[in-house]
């Protein structure tokens, strides 16, 4: 497609400001206070600041205090993360719900236990592009390129709102003409290239948008069609989850306690985030904590189901069975034991009426 070799040309105009956020390998601490004898156990994210409980847990020592040495790894795609997890390279990965359904409904056998962002997503325009038109109103996409990631939940959602708004998809003045990308990462660049009008946007590129110059669409918490809509889920082999259930009953026990620092702790959690998603503490602030996303462990198991329904609904995937790739019993049993640990803490009891809500 000729847009394509257009965008591919100027992608690496984007350089600079894809490296302000790259993300960090994790810290290595001191060497003489690493305890030799704890499991070592590999975890891949995006870069993404929604992912911030494996940061947090890392940096805070949460791990470590579940026997764990976790070491992050940043990738650029689910393709590249489910790669890695099904070559054992990683041991868990943080996987987009609807993006890791495009694997499982053809025969991957990779299992959700945990969450990790809920909402956190948009489209950001050329200003331009965007005159006589409100924050919201997806007409403004109407005769519009869009860049998008091949199974995101942004991509999802987008076709979720066009259909409710009777927009078709496709070339023209009254359709939205989607592009497809392989990473968020290449869809952003994409708006270097004249023949791309908006993009679609995960935290923190939302944030780093708006700062450089684009306006915002959308987000998709101006919607109520997709209140607590799952994004990001921890995922790993379902025979590991099977076969060394202790290890990530440990690891979800730390990424429970990650939350809970979260939740109480805004500027050493910003400093946390900061170390692997480097970008303006001002925007970090932004996208987690200004309402667009949360980052919560619970594996959602209900709304896991849904974005599922939701995809079938729209043509995206044929059904099938997305309740055999979701293990809630790991989040379960270990929120249980650092409830009977702390059973008046408010945070965690909070979580567990979510669980039950949503399990």
């Amino acid at each position: 497609m000729k847009i394509t070799e257009k965008i591919l040309s100027g992608a690496l105009a984007l350089t600079v400001a894809l490296t302000a956020f790259t993300g960090c390998s994790s810290s290595s601490g001191n060497a003489a206070e690493q305890n030799t004898e704890k499991k070592k156990f590999n975890l891949g994210h995006l870069n993404s600041t929604a992912h911030l409980l494996g940061f947090v847990a890392k940096e805070e020592g949460f791990f470590d205090e579940e026997g764990l040495d976790v070491t992050l790894t940043q990738l650029t795609s689910s393709t590249e993360l489910v790669n890695s997890l099904e070559s054992d390279k990683l041991d868990a990965i943080l996987l987009g719900a609807f993006g890791g359904m495009a694997f499982q409904s053809s025969g991957h056998d990779i299992t959700y236990f945990g969450g990790a962002m809920t909402n956190g997503h948009g489209y950001v325009i050329k200003p331009e592009k965007a005159k006589g038109f409100e924050r919201g109103d997806v007409n403004m996409l109407k005769g519009k390129n869009v860049a998008v990631t091949k199974n995101s939940t942004d991509d999802l959602e987008l076709q979720i709102l066009l259909k409710d708004k009777g927009i078709e998809i496709g070339e023209g003045p009254d359709k939205v003409n989607i592009i497809y990308f392989d990473s968020q990462k290449d869809s952003y660049a994409a708006l270097l290239n004249d023949n791309i009008d908006a993009t679609h946007v995960y935290s923190p590129y939302a944030s780093l948008g708006q700062r450089q110059g684009y306006s915002l669409v959308y987000y998709d918490v101006d919607f109520d069609i997709f209140e607590n809509i799952p994004c990001c889920r921890q995922t790993a082999k379902t025979e590991d989850l099977k076969n060394d259930k202790d290890t990530y009953v440990s690891f979800e026990r730390a990424m429970i306690k990650a939350y809970k620092f979260y939740q109480e702790n805004e500027a050493e959690t910003i400093e946390d985030v900061k170390k692997y998603i480097n970008i303006e503490e001002d925007d970090i602030k932004v996208e987690v904590y200004g309402g667009f996303s949360s980052s919560n462990p619970d594996p959602d198991r209900l709304a896991t189901i849904n974005v599922k329904d939701r995809a079938v609904d729209v043509g995206i995937y044929k059904d099938f069975d997305i309740e055999s790739h979701i293990n809630t019993e790991i989040y379960d049993e270990a929120l249980s034991s650092i409830l009977k640990e702390n059973p008046d803490d408010a945070v965690y009891k909070s979580l567990k009426e979510h669980f039950d809500k949503y399990q």
